[in-house]
This record gives C-alpha cells, sequence and structure tokens, in this order.
C-alpha cells in the first residue's frame, strides 16, 4: 500500500473542454476539478459525472489489489450499460 495516493500527483492532470450550458462558451476543466465558472457568463459549470480514480489512476490497480479492482470495474461497467439504456 502507499502512504500517499499516487494518482494525486499534479503530474497526472489531464485537461478536457466543456460547453457551457447557460451561454455556450467552451470552458476547460481539469481532471482534478469539479466546477469551473465560465470566463464569459461567470455561471458554474459542473462534470456532469464525478470520475473515480478507479477509472483513470495508472496506480489504481495495485492501491487496491486486484480482487477489489475487479469488483469496481465490474460496478463501474455495469454503471456504464445502466446509463446508455436510460439515453
Amino acid at each position: 500500500m502507499f502512504d500517499k495516493c499516487p494518482g494525486q500527483s499534479s503530474r497526472n492532470i489531464k485537461v478536457s473542454i466543456h460547453i457551457c450550458s447557460y451561454c455556450g462558451h467552451e470552458v476547460e476543466m481539469f481532471s482534478d476539478e469539479l466546477r469551473v465558472k465560465c470566463p464569459k457568463c461567470k455561471q458554474f459549470i459542473y462534470k456532469e459525472k464525478v470520475p473515480s480514480c478507479i477509472e483513470w489512476c495508472k496506480a489504481a490497480r495495485e492501491c487496491l489489489g486486484e480482487e477489489r479492482w475487479q469488483k469496481m470495474q465490474e460496478i463501474l461497467k455495469k454503471g456504464e450499460k445502466d446509463e446508455s439504456k436510460r439515453k
């Protein structure tokens, strides 16, 4: 196990573009942010889904252990299937 999560390193931060639902402006959001304020209309933009470190962290398997990681992968896949059925 780790003293500190290796996924918390600022070297692993990624950026994504989100469209402001109020004004349509493109807004950058980093992977460690849950919300940002649109620079154009000043409204808060939220991520549609809060990411789990299990989905993006390269060390998640090692942190959780193989058995727990496999169970979490099954849960995430089931959630994705349920989400696609709702659309």
